[in-house]
């Protein structure tokens, strides 16, 4: 449930906790003076804990290739063999 911001006519504040569906206050509970719901900028969203960076804001790769092709490793040679030309014998 969300947390809402009231003022007061003598300029105080307070904070309600309401649901979304309930209708604003029109007068403070505590003191009965009228009062207007404050449109605050909330809290910012935080991600915390380790992994998210890597998982969810990795930089792509530029280029087509993809990350199969990446992490294969790079095909060996075949091993040079000795040509060895045949000695004429006059």
């Amino acid at each position: 449930m969300p947390t809402y911001e009231y003022k007061r006519e003598d300029g105080t504040t307070f904070e309600l906790v309401q649901r979304m569906s309930e209708k604003p206050l029109t007068e403070c509970p505590t003191t009965g003076q009228k009062v207007k719901r404050i449109f605050s900028a909330g809290s910012g969203l935080v991600f915390k804990g380790s992994g998210f960076y890597i998982t969810d804001y990795a930089k792509k790769t530029s280029g087509s290739s993809s990350k199969s092709e990446e992490s294969k490793p790079a095909p060996k040679s075949a091993p040079k063999e000795k040509s060895s030309t045949p000695k004429s014998s006059d």
